[in-house]
């Protein structure tokens, strides 16, 4: 008696067959293997016995695995070189060092060969990855990963790109695999599908039996292409929208194709494999194999880690919370992180305005408002610095909410595509965070004044380290607002005559105390009476750019920067890179000093998060040669400081050093001068000059803190929900400007600042001898720029 037992998916689990049959099967096996050996350069085994052929190809199987196991850790050995990488950020390609690490799956890029022991300048993970070599010419490839992020990249040569994508395809490859096979999931067949899915759901899974292959013979005299034809006008899985799994009918169609897989594989395996017009060896038959092969083996890939990722799921997380990604300009009105309101209660209106909701709000977009010209004499004195509060209650109030986000994020993921819980803001927009640097003018309008370039460039060093504590005031890390595009900022600080110069003094004679006090005496006054005014403008938002200017003309000295902020998930912590360079020009002296930012770090975010800052900066004098190397040590994880800073100035000219400094940027800074001298500054202790700002009944729409009115109020009382209701509104009415101007093919009309390569230069930069009538060149420069944004902005409405 001959039957056939099967598993649901086809397996033959073992048949009994008469033994002239099975003799005859034998024949054609070694039949076929032995046609199958020529064909692919194997030796033929027709002469050995079955025992000896078997003991043969054992042999030629380990060679094979050795060979595989050999060229595995040959493509896992790390790797490091020169590339091209376009930057979205300049619109160019530039030169990278990148290393690739096989055994983490990491791709980290430096800006030099000589910068990678420092933190790279980005990364990304190559588990799920695809790398593809571009078609436009031999050079180029792209690395398009999991979180989103794409690297377009170009070797030297066709040769070393075959090399780069090999490489990084083993390392995805690997672990892709890894990150599957973690999923305690298996092969999505039907046996291992059932044990996920209900005793109906299960049963209404469409299985389709197969020739058996004792009967596969009645089909090789006509053409299996009709055979496979005819399967695909069954129905596909009936769809289930109420059903609880949401992976039902993708695991149906899975299924599905399986079945299709393994009737037309056995179709193409009974094909002649040489003297007719079609074999079974044939170039496109192979295609049509391995391309079927590797579709559903992605597809089951695929299929696991979205399980693996719906089990990572955390304690639940209120209904109104849902996490906003990808680009910011795609996203429905709808999606935001709304935490529970904190303080509204009882049907009592929340004191943030005068209207309930947002959507009572003017919609216009900024290319249609006009901001008149900044008059300076309007402006008055803060009545209070900034300064944040404790954060510990509400991180423990919204944990929940925390924990959600983070079991989203993945590690060194960009994080300008997630919004953030409105909790974590300031109340401030990061435009005015960059005016409360300057909280010293007084150290920096006495730059200029200063005899040589020793002097001068020792004074901006001391200016650049006494600056942050200002602008980072508490020990709480907080998130200032993300500026809208064509958001600006103005405010000054004057500065009063004083004949007494002894805070500009680095005298250092008598006890420590007396130094102490010398140096903290600066009471916002300077040599004679001055104004420094500031203007920011946020000129992009992808990528998110903002440009600043400081100018005083009675010091005929100017600075002018454009930073692109770039936030990246490090695990318990948040990275924020501050990319882009600063410029301050003495036009008396006819020099300028380049300099950037440091990195700023969130730690401990799942507790009550704290601020520091790391990073190597470099301050360079290209004219007098004087080079300040500044670094912001980061805290270890075990002992060490927190917030330490140390610094040298060079005289590249004679070889020596000028001054060292030791101390924490926001506490005592040690200057050790090269005549032995010592000046300690408490930055404590020193008087922070307020600065001037119109009032907002003065100020223009898109002013920050007009603009940010709503939020600031909403936060200020605890009324989280409603802060992030006009948020919210905000962010819409910047996405309805990008799909306007998208539509009008025209770009965003900034107004005081233009693109010089690279750079974002204020439209009237201080030229020496300049602004004998600044107020009213203002006037006059700022009115035409209006005219010519109205004018853009009727041409396509």
């Amino acid at each position: 008696m001959n039957y056939v037992a099967r598993f649901p998916v086809g397996v033959v689990s073992h048949c009994k067959l008469d033994d002239a049959v099975t003799e005859v099967d034998k024949i054609n096996v070694r039949m076929a293997a032995t046609e199958k050996n020529v064909n692919l350069g194997l030796p033929d085994l027709s002469g050995l016995s079955e025992a000896e052929a078997l003991q043969v190809m054992a042999v030629m199987q380990r060679a094979k695995d050795f060979e595989e196991v050999e060229g595995t850790k040959h493509m896992r050995q790390p790797m490091e070189g020169q590339l091209h990488k376009y930057t979205n950020a300049f619109k160019g390609w530039q030169f990278r060092w990148f290393v690739l690490d096989p055994e983490s799956g990491m791709l980290e890029y430096f800006e030099k060969e000589e910068q990678k022991k420092q933190r790279p300048r980005g990364y990304v993970q190559l588990a799920a990855s695809v790398i593809s070599p571009s078609d436009e010419d031999s050079q180029t490839f792209t690395v398009n990963a999991a979180n989103g992020e794409l690297y377009r990249l170009r070797a030297s040569d066709a040769k070393e790109r075959q090399h780069w994508v090999d490489k990084l395809r083993s390392t995805a490859e690997y672990h892709t695999a890894n990150m599957v096979n973690s999923s305690p999931s298996q092969k999505p067949d039907v046996r291992s599908l059932s044990i996920n899915l209900s005793p109906n759901e299960a049963s209404n899974i469409p299985v389709r039996p197969r020739k058996s292959p004792s009967v596969r013979g009645d089909h090789e005299g006509g053409p299996p292409t009709k055979a496979v034809a005819g399967r695909s006008h069954s129905k596909a899985p009936a769809a289930h929208p109420h059903t609880l799994d949401p992976f039902r009918e993708v695991k149906e169609y899975i299924i599905e194709a399986e079945d299709y897989s393994e009737s037309l594989n056995d179709k193409l395996n009974h094909l002649p494999s040489s003297g007719e017009t079609v074999t079974g060896l044939d170039p496109d038959i192979l295609l049509i194999k391995a391309t079927s092969n590797a579709t559903l083996t992605c597809l089951s890939q695929c299929l696991k880690m979205l399980q693996q990722r719906q089990g990572a799921s955390v304690k639940p997380v209120p209904n109104s919370t849902a996490i906003n990604w990808g680009d910011p300009n795609t996203q429905p009105i709808n999606d935001h992180v709304a935490a529970p309101k904190a303080t509204s209660s009882g049907g009592v209106p929340s004191p943030t305005g005068s209207f309930s909701s947002a959507t009572s709000l003017p919609f216009t977009l900024p290319d249609q408002v006009q901001d008149g010209p900044i008059n300076h004499d309007e402006e008055v004195e803060d009545s209070a610095s900034y300064r944040d509060t404790d954060l510990g209650n509400e991180v423990e109030e919204h944990k929940s909410v925390i924990l959600h986000l983070l079991s989203q994020l993945k590690l060194g993921m960009d994080l300008t595509k997630v919004v953030l819980p409105t909790f974590i803001l300031e109340r401030r927009s990061l435009l005015e965070m960059f005016a409360d640097c300057m909280a010293h003018p007084d150290f920096f309008l006495k730059i200029a004044d200063l005899p040589d370039p020793e002097s001068r460039m020792l004074a901006v060093l001391e200016w650049y380290l006494t600056s942050f504590h200002a602008a980072r005031q508490g020990s709480v890390a907080k998130k200032p607002y993300n500026p809208i595009i064509g958001e600006t900022f103005h405010c000054s600080w004057r500065l009063q005559e004083n004949n007494n110069k002894s805070s500009q003094s680095k005298d250092t004679s008598g006890s420590p105390d007396q130094i102490n006090q010398t140096n903290d005496k600066n009471d916002g006054s300077c040599s004679k009476p001055a104004q420094l005014t500031f203007c920011a403008e946020q000129v992009s938002h992808h990528p998110p750019v903002s440009a600043f200017y400081f100018e005083c003309p009675e010091k005929q000295m100017c600075m002018n920067a454009s930073i692109y902020t770039k936030s990246r998930f490090m695990g318990m912590s948040i990275g924020v890179q501050m990319v882009g360079k600063i410029c301050l020009k003495l036009l008396q002296h006819d020099e300028e000093y380049v300099f950037m930012m440091p990195s700023a770090y969130a730690r401990s975010i799942l507790t009550v998060p704290w601020a520091e800052m790391g990073d190597k900066i470099t301050i360079n004098c290209q004219k007098t040669n004087f080079v300040a190397n500044v670094t912001f040590h980061t805290k270890p994880f075990y002992g060490g400081k927190l917030h330490r800073v140390s610094a040298e100035v060079k005289n590249n000219n004679l070889g020596t050093v000028a001054c060292k400094v030791q101390g924490e940027w926001n506490n005592n800074l040690e200057f050790s001068y090269e005549n032995g001298e010592t000046k300690i500054i408490d930055v404590n202790n020193l008087n922070i000059i307020r600065k001037r700002v119109r009032p907002q009944d003065k100020q223009g729409d898109y002013e920050s803190r007009k603009l940010w009115q709503h939020v600031t109020n909403a936060l200020r009382v605890g009324d989280v929900n409603t802060a992030t209701e006009h948020k919210h509104f905000l962010e819409e009415r910047q996405r309805e400007g990008e799909r306007h101007r998208k539509e009008t093919d025209t770009k965003f009309p900034t107004k005081y600042f233009h693109r010089i390569g690279d750079i974002w230069t204020y439209n009237n930069m201080l030229d020496l001898g300049s602004r004998e009538n600044g107020l009213l060149q203002e006037v006059l420069i700022t009115t035409v720029c209006d005219q010519e944004r109205m004018d853009c902005f009727r041409k396509f409405s």
